[in-house]
């Protein structure tokens, strides 16, 4: 069964680190006429690609919790998901929202992005939201009856100290969300950080944020499971999981991404392109080295990897075990004989592993 993901790109403010695609929010938002097209896209996939129903649904963005509950039960009628359906959330947009009719509307998973608790850091990172609006936000969805919860975490922000990303850490893990997701900001192209960069701690202090991070985790009860995303015992986000093990979805909304067997998918970027001709659907097919690398590079971020079964089933490729750049990796100690996946110390040098098959490619 494939998944769904559905773009909101619109925001209250564009963050100075953000590279995805989202576009401050100027004047009155449409949201009838966006849902109206985000359907029109989803039927013009669903009869292209012969898909019903769906496993998971994502509504990312941009911030999705600009739009209200009624606009989300009316997508969701069309969809048809009996699984996890997971909203994005930003606390500086929640402050009067009901988390209640948010989860009567057929959303089950929230993931707030929080990134600190520092007012300090918050302020550096342009962040619209304070802690006390994070903490307000969680307790809220809490007492709407949200029983599986996300918190992104950043760390590694400008001139943050150890002790500053701990600290974010033991706020995150105090209020026992399901879900953390912790990762280090990074400065990425066409942003405003790119343009004029902040200073960032350097490579010492921030191997102790991990090393000390990852213990306060385990600590707690979470467990890794990917590059950097910590679950409680079962909690795993189901529908990245699908991203990670290579699973088929559907992308619709502005920006939106899909794929489904070899077949990429992408949407128009710019809102009013999409608004226009959203069942407009750029497509291109992945060569057999596209789709073993593509594969790779989701599958490696996993603790465990997946079997050589799930590979050839999702590529319908050969096991790479026997080729010559697979051995290579083995004889490092860098990867696995049994699985599609690193070994502790491959894993802690990802990207190197990575770069390996894209030099072989």
């Amino acid at each position: 069964m494939t998944s769904l993901y559905a773009h909101f790109p619109w925001c209250v403010k564009k963050c100075p680190y953000c590279d995805f695609n989202s576009h401050p929010l100027n004047g009155t938002l449409d949201r009838d006429r966006y849902i109206d097209a985000l359907i029109l896209d989803l039927n013009e996939q669903r009869s292209a690609y012969g898909t019903t129903r769906f496993k998971t649904v994502f509504f990312g963005g941009g911030t999705p919790s600009l739009f209200d509950p009624a606009d989300f039960e009316r997508l969701l009628i069309a969809i048809s998901c009996d699984g996890e359906v997971t909203m994005e959330a930003n606390p500086g947009t929640t402050e009067h929202a009901d988390f209640a009719a948010y989860a009567s509307a057929g959303i089950n998973r929230l993931s707030l992005g929080v990134q600190s608790f520092d007012a300090t850091m918050l302020q550096r990172l342009g962040r619209i939201h304070s802690s006390e609006d994070a903490d307000r936000a969680y307790r809220s969805a809490r007492r709407g009856g949200f029983d599986n919860i996300n918190l992104d975490i950043m760390y590694g922000l400008p001139e943050q100290q150890v002790e500053q990303a701990l600290d974010d850490l033991r706020r995150a893990i105090a209020l026992e969300p399901e879900h953390i997701s912790w990762y280090q900001l990074t400065i990425e192209p066409k942003t405003a950080f790119h343009s004029a960069p902040p200073t960032l701690p350097d490579e010492t202090p921030i191997s102790d944020m991990e090393t000390h991070g990852w213990a306060l985790l385990r600590e707690a009860g979470y467990r890794r499971y990917e590059v950097s995303a910590w679950t409680q015992p079962g909690r795993e986000c189901q529908h990245n999981m699908n991203y990670w093990t290579f699973g088929d979805y559907l992308g619709i909304g502005a920006g939106a991404h899909g794929k489904v067997d070899r077949q990429r998918t992408d949407k128009a970027k710019a809102p009013s392109r999409y608004l226009s001709t959203p069942t407009a659907t750029n497509r291109r097919t992945l060569n057999d080295d596209d789709l073993r690398f593509e594969y790779l590079l989701n599958a490696l971020r996993l603790v465990e990897g997946t079997s050589w079964g799930t590979f050839s089933e999702r590529t319908g490729l050969p096991p790479m075990a026997d080729e010559p750049i697979w051995k290579r990796g083995c004889a490092l100690g860098l990867l696995r004989t049994d699985r599609v996946a690193t070994t502790p110390m491959g894993y802690r040098h990802l990207d190197s592993v990575l770069t390996m098959f894209l030099s072989d490619a």
